[in-house]
């Protein structure tokens, strides 16, 4: 059988011997500059008071860790509506959480997911292992907050619950 000429270079690079040599200097260390590799904090919009809680705890949390902090919103639209026709209009939103970002101090964005299902669309995107801020009170009894958490920890999320006032 006819190898490819990729697999015949694997074959003749293994086949090698190296010669290590050692060195005096260090490494150059390379700066890695792009966005994608700073931490990313991930704030659940639940309510405005959970919410403002969970960036609190989330500002704390990413200035010693020289994190970003991401506002994720998924808007859930009734059936009866379009999916691109939100029962809140858009502006209003987007107005109300700019606010909210704009008192963070910390590198903070908002992303807004217009959806039927909550956990579904955080499911799908949030990025593996996450490290999840969910604002909300706290109650003896599970609250939708607390299911919400747990749910995301069973998809293998870190996710910190922030008291509300």
């Amino acid at each position: 059988m006819q190898a490819t000429t990729k697999e015949q270079a694997i074959r003749m690079t293994r086949g090698r011997a190296t010669n290590l040599t050692p060195t005096t200097q260090f490494p150059e260390r390379q700066v890695v500059r792009d966005e994608e590799s700073r931490l990313n904090i991930s704030v659940i919009f639940t309510s405005v008071d959970g919410t403002k809680a969970a960036l609190r705890a989330a500002g704390t949390l990413a200035n010693r860790l020289g994190a970003r902090i991401t506002i994720v919103v998924p808007e859930v639209v009734p059936y009866h509506l379009p999916l691109n026709k939100p029962a809140v209009p858009q502006d209003w939103n987007e107005r109300r959480f700019r606010v909210m970002a704009a008192e963070s101090p910390v590198d903070t964005t908002v992303r807004f997911y217009l959806c039927r299902d909550r956990e579904e669309t955080l499911a799908s995107n949030l990025k593996p292992h996450s490290l999840v801020v969910i604002g909300g009170k706290d109650r003896w009894w599970p609250t939708s907050e607390s299911r919400l958490a747990g749910r995301l920890r069973r998809l293998g999320h870190e996710v910190i619950m922030a008291e509300t006032e």
